[in-house]
């Protein structure tokens, strides 16, 4: 594998750029993942770990803690919501107005063709997401995404919700092209605090220009 892009790095975190298609951890028939640049990150017997995680098809900022003791500070900050996280989308359809918020409990259901998470106002945990619009063109629209929880899925899930899915989500909407999501920057409120930003991967270049980013 070729070296990870470090967004972030100092004696406790690394923050890499996760390229799209690169699961965090190997499937049961093995193959590629994150934990391959474990080796690389650190030689210490306590650790990487990893943070937090991404789906395989989301690019951008995905955190690493290279010592025990950071691990658990930043798993408590996720845990109780101080991590502020911010993506951006390429959804298909014209999203009504230029911001919100969708409030939607989510449940994983399991059926014959595999798993997937359903809204489920009933038996589904809490999950909600800010939203405002940065772009729009072509029956396209640029989202840039806010989730104040951390479900499985959530984003790509609401996205469906409001009738917009983002555009190559293959579980959600239609295929093709990749997943045009981008886990854009994360802020972790730790002393000293960890910051980092990833710019978008080449798939979603074009239909972010269509939609008027200039980068």
């Amino acid at each position: 594998m070729d070296a990870p892009t470090i967004l972030f790095q100092d004696q406790r975190f690394v923050v890499l750029d996760k390229p799209a298609g690169l699961p965090v951890h190997a499937g049961p028939s093995g193959g590629r993942s994150v934990e391959d640049w474990f080796g690389v990150l650190s030689r210490r017997k306590d650790g990487p770990w990893l943070a937090h995680r991404l789906d395989a098809d989301t690019a951008g900022c995905l955190v690493i803690a290279l010592r025990h003791a950071p691990l658990l500070a930043a798993q408590a900050a996720f845990a109780s919501g101080e991590v502020h996280k911010t993506y951006w989308a390429v959804v298909q359809g014209e999203v009504s107005g230029d911001r919100g918020t969708v409030s939607a409990p989510l449940r994983r259901v399991t059926s014959p063709r595999g798993w997937h998470m359903i809204v489920d106002p009933l038996a589904g945990q809490s999950a909600t997401t800010d939203w405002q619009v940065l772009g729009r063109a072509n029956g396209s629209t640029w989202m840039e995404l806010r989730p104040r929880t951390g479900r499985t899925h959530q984003i790509r899930v609401h996205c469906a919700t409001i009738g917009t899915p983002i555009a190559g989500d293959e579980r959600y909407g239609s295929p093709g092209g990749g997943l045009h999501l981008l886990a854009r920057a994360i802020h972790l409120p730790l002393d000293p605090p960890v910051d980092a930003t990833a710019s978008p991967p080449a798939h979603m270049l074009g239909a972010l220009e269509q939609c008027g980013f200039r980068g």
